[in-house]
């Protein structure tokens, strides 16, 4: 929403869309810290396969880190897993916000 469409003439509120930043921010680093487990662990798998001279195939190996690493994220990633829900829930609530206000504008209340 521009200031100019704005009745009282009021400036946006800068921090909805910060949190939107924020969201995206921390959702990239999320999933790329799981993507990188899944890669140490298939690591791991392939290269206790090969210690143990047991041939594993990479898919096999990327299947197993992949069902490893699912509960294990959860674990790990404990405090980034929050601030991505807290994001996502500071969005949803600018969104709603803006939904009402616009709700309230179509039947002509002011404020």
């Amino acid at each position: 929403m521009s200031d100019a469409s704005r009745p009282d003439g009021a400036p946006a509120d800068p921090a909805p869309a910060a949190a939107g930043r924020r969201l995206a921010r921390n959702l990239v680093l999320y999933t790329l810290a799981r993507l990188v487990l899944v890669a140490v662990l298939a690591a791991v798998i392939v290269g206790l396969a090969h210690v143990l001279s047991v041939d594993i195939p990479l898919i096999v190996a990327l299947l197993f880190a992949l069902i490893i690493a699912l509960p294990l994220s959860l674990v790990l990633f404990k405090r980034l897993r929050a601030r991505v829900n807290e994001d996502i829930a500071a969005v949803d609530q600018k969104r709603r916000t803006d939904k009402a206000q616009l709700r309230a504008r179509m039947r002509g209340d002011e404020g």
